[in-house]
């Protein structure tokens, strides 16, 4: 199985990662990636980017260095109602939204229903586009109720190959149920590095392991293709400017 977009990675600018975006791009092309998203975080993130950042993506070019780049961001989900830390002037102006639970940044997590209260309350934000790291056991969800309320939203779930590389005890276990529920409803993921430096674009092979005994196929994975991939993207968008 071949992943040829990676839709979740970091660049110097948010704040605790460590290359620049045309270094991210270079380690995209290293390992034959057709497309990468920048995400960097919002502003509630310790030293997280300011709104001006995101307003002054519009400034990059589609491709560079022969590989689409997507203008993207990781929000913050701030409260139980599932608030984002970005007004709806800049998020509909993204290629693509992730939204996310962080500590330190308003949200530090609570009981299991909070936690699916939260998370299901920003899938219903129309603006959002992927929940990342659902699994994180940090703050663990009902993944019954987040799979459907996915599926009834148009909003992708992550398998975050970050998540298995760092001492997240259960993230494993956690992702793998994500994966098998999300399989039986039909519902696609995308598998992504979440990746902080230029070498770790595309350096999924954990989450493939994962993707690979939960059994589902390349048609289960939205990024293993660049014209769905492309799709899914451009039906998101159009849908936010109709807003």
């Amino acid at each position: 199985m071949e992943i040829i977009a990676d839709l979740h990675t970091h660049t110097i600018a948010c704040g605790h990662a460590y290359s620049t975006l045309e270094e991210m791009v270079r380690g995209a092309k290293e390992k034959g990636l057709e497309l990468l998203a920048t995400t960097d975080h919002g502003p509630c993130m310790p030293g997280g980017c300011h709104l001006y950042y995101f307003y002054n993506l519009a400034i990059l070019p589609e491709v560079i260095d022969g590989i689409r780049v997507l203008k993207g961001v990781e929000a913050n989900i701030t409260d139980a109602r599932g608030t984002l830390d970005l007004p709806v002037a800049v998020l509909k102006e993204m290629d693509i939204v992730l939204a996310g639970m962080h500590f330190l940044t308003g949200y530090n997590g609570g009981t299991k229903a909070e936690n699916t209260e939260a998370m299901i309350n920003a899938m219903k934000n129309s603006l959002v586009d992927v929940i990342v790291h659902p699994g994180n056991p940090e703050f663990e969800v009902n993944v019954e109720q987040v799979v459907e309320t996915a599926l009834e939203n148009d909003v992708l779930l992550e398998i975050n190959n970050s998540s298995f590389r760092k001492s997240r005890t259960g993230s494993w276990d956690n992702c793998l149920d994500i994966a098998h529920t999300a399989k039986e409803a039909g519902l696609e993921v995308i598998v992504s590095s979440d990746a902080h430096f230029s070498r770790d674009v595309g350096r999924v092979q954990k989450a493939l392991q994962l993707i690979e005994k939960a059994g589902l196929e390349e048609k289960d994975i939205l990024n293993t293709s660049l014209e769905r991939v492309t799709e899914f993207v451009k039906a998101k968008k159009e849908f936010k400017d109709r807003m």
